[in-house]
């Protein structure tokens, strides 16, 4: 095999999603403190130890103690080349974790072993369901007092329509919690902490051993040898097929904050993960192994380093090889371009690459010329990977800045944050630039857009909330636009425009959506929109 192979093959590229306080963040760090990428993991919000989150870089993240945005991350670890998306769990989070699971091949789904499925858990699901992607979950907080385990993987498959393999299995919880039974192997880890150091001291020990009861305590040993035959004879059989396209996920139980079981959760992850996946383009698939280069963008942040006002596009690598000092042909923009100060991220941390492969994310600086799910690729050959869809936001308001005279740096300000994707911006037909609608999936955008405003562009905004829940995107058999007069309306429903000129109507009510379709029959209803081809 050569190095070119060998570098994509043990390329594994991943993002970590869940509900807002799982255990996340501190998953990653521990991630990132076993591939040695850190020395010391912080407290995400310890009072002490105020240092923030690794994978946390912009201001308003580091006050409250969350990811807004998310966060790129590349590590080494047992002969793998690990690249981590991590993403917002806030309730408040952004389309941003929509698009960041385009750019994954698998996800890794943190669960709260005394909370178990929540909301967010299941909108993220949604969209790797929508894409096929494998999930493996992690429960974590085993150190906490938690449900009972056959009770979350029960839930597991019920909310989320999926099987469950539980590959682990845990041995009490709480203060009783003393490690992981390892079904594979069919030996017991038993867990001693050392004060959050690298690696929790593990002890592997055979279900057989007759010095259990003296380990485990008798009650916990009896409960385990019943739980193990009865998992034995119930859980579903393990099916690496069905794990690879989403079907069934592989279940491990442990403590992030703790370290126990951390490690067997990364090996056993990486073991059956896969290689940078191919991506579609049209009728064509795009392989990772295809000598030539190509990527595409799929997020864009300005401002990451105040002191040079600066805009970097993030673009998974599909296939193919990049090198710094080589063109690509940017496919919308309809012209050859040197990639400029190529870079990886630790989140606020930057290291310039000479290279990166296929299943590596790369963040580029970007003058302006980008858009999310922009192609790139080697000059000479000219396809588009499929869009990145918009999805709809599901809270609106009405924004203006407080000092009209400042109107044009509003405007700019809020058109750069609309480019990456955080809010989107609407207008009502024919009022030119005298009203503008914001629309964001999770409210936490709308202090995160105030916020940047004011810091960025020195902008102090008014913003009043609207009554609307929903927004269609709108098309007519003829393609022509609508006019207002010419559809039927209820009262809780409004005609905007986005800033392609694309109609859409906001809605207050699922019943207005359904009411208004049935009126209006001229008119197809679309959930999400795929950016406008190219004339």
């Amino acid at each position: 095999m050569s190095k070119y192979e060998n570098e994509i093959n043990r390329r594994r590229t991943f993002a970590i999603i869940s509900h807002p306080d799982a255990g996340k963040t501190t998953l990653t760090e521990k991630f990132l403190l076993y591939g040695g990428a850190i020395a010391q993991a912080g407290q995400v919000k310890g009072k002490k130890n105020t240092r923030a989150a690794t994978s946390d870089w912009m201001e308003i993240e580091k006050q409250r103690g969350i990811s807004v945005t998310s966060s790129v991350m590349q590590f080494q670890y047992e002969g793998y080349c690990v690249n981590i998306l991590d993403t917002p769990g806030h309730q408040d989070f952004s389309e941003d974790t929509y698009r960041t699971l385009m750019a994954a091949d698998s996800a890794v789904m943190v669960i709260d072993a005394a909370k178990g499925v929540e909301a967010q858990t299941r909108k993220l699901f949604k969209v790797c369901a929508m894409r096929d992607i494998p999930i493996f979950t992690f429960i974590n907080k085993m150190d906490r007092e938690a449900r009972d385990p056959f009770e979350l993987c029960e839930e597991l498959e019920k909310e989320l329509g999926i099987e469950t393999c539980p590959m682990n299995w845990p041995i009490g919880c709480g203060k009783e919690f003393k490690g992981v039974y390892d079904r594979e192997k069919r030996e017991i880890i038993h867990f001693t902490s050392n004060g959050g150091a690298k690696a929790a001291t593990a002890t592997e020990v055979s279900l057989g051993d007759p010095n259990l009861d003296e380990l485990l305590g008798q009650r916990l040993h009896s409960q385990l040898t019943d739980d193990v035959e009865l998992l034995d004879g119930a859980s579903a059989e393990f099916d690496l097929e069905k794990v690879r396209h989403g079907k069934l996920s592989p279940v491990f139980f442990g403590s992030a904050l703790t370290n126990f079981g951390v490690e067997p959760f990364l090996e056993g992850f990486l073991k059956m993960t896969t290689p940078p996946l191919p991506r579609m383009a049209g009728e064509k698939l795009v392989d990772s192994m295809d000598d030539d280069f190509s990527a595409f963008v799929f997020k864009i942040q300005a401002n990451m380093n105040k002191a040079h006002r600066d805009r970097i596009a993030f673009m998974r690598v599909v296939s193919g090889r990049f090198d710094a000092d080589r063109e690509v042909y940017h496919v919308q923009g309809k012209r050859k371009l040197k990639l400029s100060r190529p870079q990886q991220l630790m989140a606020a941390e930057r290291e310039i690459i000479e290279e990166a492969y296929a299943g590596d994310i790369i963040g580029v600086f970007d003058p302006g010329v980008f858009s999310i799910g922009d192609t790139l690729c080697a000059p000479g050959k000219k396809f588009k990977f499929d869009p990145i869809p918009t999805f709809a936001p599901e809270h609106f308001c009405r924004v203006r800045p407080l000092d009209t005279m400042k109107r044009k740096q509003f405007l700019k300000g809020a058109e750069q944050i609309a480019q990456e994707g955080a809010i989107q911006m609407f207008k009502a037909p024919y009022t030119g630039m005298e009203e503008i609608i914001v629309g964001v999936v999770g409210t936490l955008q709308f202090d995160v857009l105030e916020y940047r405003l004011k810091g960025e562009y020195g902008v102090d905004i008014f913003m009043e909330g609207l009554p609307y829940e929903y927004l269609r995107w709108i098309t007519t058999a003829d393609g022509e636009p609508v006019k207002e007069e010419d559809l039927i309306l209820g009262t809780d429903t409004k005609l905007v425009e986005d800033f392609k000129g694309r109609q859409l109507l906001l809605f207050g009510s699922q019943w207005a959506v359904n009411w208004t379709g049935e009126r209006n029959k001229q008119l197809t209803f679309s959930e999400f929109s795929a950016p406008e081809e190219d004339e």
